[in-house]
């Protein structure tokens, strides 16, 4: 299963060069990162060191324009090496995925001096950025959130409280999303870069998640930002919100089919190594329909995330097939996980196979970015509109 499984007509074949992507991100993790994985989680350790690597060789900065120090990657290029590097660590492969998102923001949508201050530092690696969206009231339901910014001569003053940062514990920039307007909903919204370090901004506390996960609770106590630190259009932070959401989502498609890999690699070699009443694992059927269901299912996970990752570069909309990404990669890696889990038996459920790591990474993935159920929801909505 390490080889590119072949693909009908060679449609979502890959170029030479994004061949090539894809080996420096394997390479990179069978060398720097999956040696270690499980280390690192028993040790609630957060990589640092190994994400700056990772910036050394363009990974922090996948789709920022080359002017600013990025690789000016495609979206198709980013769900490669995310696929590549979830096979080592998810939750190394996640934090990685959330810096290249605070920098694509900023890229896309931040003026000439955002720019030129802060790309090159969170490309390299010498700054690592968060993300804070979600609140304690406000989850999957990202509109309602209620920290707010207020207008106070030249700057904006910050209150509220955001949960489950990825990262910010290590991290210099995070980009806050608050509202600044009276309307509802999406309304109002805008996005603040803040950096570590910035009066009234206060990391309270770690929250421990499962799957090595390292998430904080951030609070904003008349926490102070110039006028110049607004991301983009001022009430309008929402949209551009969503839309990298949806890249999020892609690049989670591709961290599932890693994380899938791995377990269906070590469920194929477990199986023809163990026998049980004097027959190999791998002979029994049942075994064979798990093997060829995991392949196959893994197969249709590519196909359906390349072709979104194209679209994506084309300028198209995938927020139909985000969600349907989102439903059907999560819970065929929880599946195939699962599977290589019962298939090593007992040994399957120690913490000294990084399945039980796996296992728990994938059912995070159900809920965070918007649990499975709401983007069914999503899904019917979309279908259910564009029906005749």
């Amino acid at each position: 299963m390490d080889a590119a499984m072949p693909v009908p007509g060679g449609l979502f074949g890959l170029s030479e060069e994004q061949a090539a992507i894809r080996q420096m991100a394997r390479d990179f993790a069978a060398a720097e990162i999956t040696p270690y994985a499980m280390e690192w989680d028993q040790a609630h350790h957060f990589a640092a060191d190994v994400v700056r690597r990772a910036a050394g060789l363009g990974m922090c900065g996948i789709y920022v324009r080359e002017d600013a120090g990025g690789s000016g990657l495609s979206r198709l290029d980013g769900v490669v090496i995310m696929e590549e590097l979830a096979r080592g660590c998810p939750s190394t492969s996640a934090y990685i995925s959330i810096n290249n998102m605070v920098a694509g923001m900023i890229d896309r949508f931040g003026d000439a001096r955002q720019r030129a201050e802060m790309l090159p530092r969170l490309c390299s690696g010498e700054w690592l950025g968060s993300y804070c969206l979600t609140e304690p009231g406000s989850g999957s339901d990202a509109a309602a959130l209620r920290t707010s910014a207020r207008l106070d001569g030249d700057g904006y003053v910050l209150n509220g409280t955001k949960q489950f940062i990825s990262g910010a514990g290590a991290t210099q920039l995070y980009i806050v999303m608050a509202r600044t307007g009276e309307g509802k909903r999406a309304e109002g919204v805008t996005a603040f870069i803040v950096e570590r370090g910035t009066r009234g901004f206060i990391i309270e506390r770690e929250i421990p998640m499962l799957g090595g996960q390292r998430t904080y609770e951030l609070v904003f106590e008349d926490c102070v930002v110039s006028q110049t630190q607004v991301l983009g259009e001022v009430g309008r932070g929402y949209a551009p919100m969503q839309l990298r959401l949806n890249v999020r989502r892609l690049q989670m498609g591709a961290r599932c089919i890693g994380i899938a890999r791995r377990a269906l690699d070590m469920m194929c070699e477990h199986v023809k190594q163990r026998s049980t009443f004097g027959v190999k694992l791998a002979d029994r059927q049942a075994i064979q329909w798990w093997i060829a269901d995991a392949a196959t299912r893994i197969h249709a996970c590519r196909l359906m995330v390349q072709a979104a990752a194209r679209t994506l570069d084309s300028g198209g909309d995938v927020r139909l097939e985000a969600s349907m990404i989102k439903v059907f990669a999560t819970e065929m890696a929880t599946e195939v996980v699962d599977q290589a889990m019962q298939s090593f038996g007992a040994m399957g459920m120690t913490k000294e196979t990084p399945l039980q790591l796996f296992a728990q990474q994938v059912r995070l993935m159900r809920i965070y970015e918007g649990p499975t159920e709401v983007h069914r929801m999503s899904i019917a909505r979309q279908v259910l509109k564009g029906s005749k």
